[in-house]
């Protein structure tokens, strides 16, 4: 195998500031973008520990832009994308 060519085939995953639904479709890339963002909210929603330390960090439910922090707890709670 050619670890080379693998290698620029692997992406990382990089902590910083994303747009909701840009976010959103990084864990739903096969789904339209609203509905990527809907679904995205909704695990937020549910997972009550994640949703409390997102609001202590001053996300409110229809915020358009996650901070790195943000991003953080997220992929910290769902894995990442």
């Amino acid at each position: 195998m050619d670890t080379r060519r693998y290698e620029e085939e692997e992406e990382v995953f990089r902590v910083r500031a994303y747009g909701f639904g840009e976010l959103a479709q990084l864990y739903l890339p096969h789904v339209m973008p609203k509905s990527a963002t809907n679904r995205l909210r909704v695990w937020i929603v549910r997972n009550e520990p994640l949703l409390q330390s997102l609001e202590a960090s001053g996300w409110r439910r229809y915020s358009k832009t996650l901070t790195p922090l943000q991003v953080r707890l997220i992929v910290g709670a769902l894995g990442e994308p």
